[in-house]
């Protein structure tokens, strides 16, 4: 049987450049392991960074793990545009669960 999944909650925490759909502080979520909810917009781009870990995340491996933890112990990945040479803009996001 498997445990309950946890949520996490995907925070952009920086843009480089200029993103045409997140601000800074904008969250979207994964819930139940394979759920993705949220109010506002979804860029593509950063699912596809999301997409190696969020299953592992959910299930409550450590960002360490993995190999994509901060300083803090947060799991960070960022957007696949390169805004150096597309113009668009490059987005920093954490990864946290949700806190009960």
């Amino acid at each position: 049987m498997l445990s309950k999944l946890k949520k996490l909650i995907i925070r952009v925490e920086k843009i480089k450049g200029v993103c045409p759909v997140y601000k800074i502080g904008d969250a979207f979520f994964v819930e139940e392991g394979y759920k993705l909810t949220t109010n506002k917009p979804i860029c593509l781009h950063s699912l596809v960074s999301l997409l190696p870990y969020y299953v592992a995340l959910s299930h409550g491996v450590s960002p360490s793990t993995l190999g994509i933890a901060g300083e803090d112990g947060v799991a960070y990945v960022q957007c696949l545009d390169p805004c150096k040479y597309t113009g668009g803009g490059t987005v920093i996001f954490s990864i946290k669960l949700e806190d009960k």
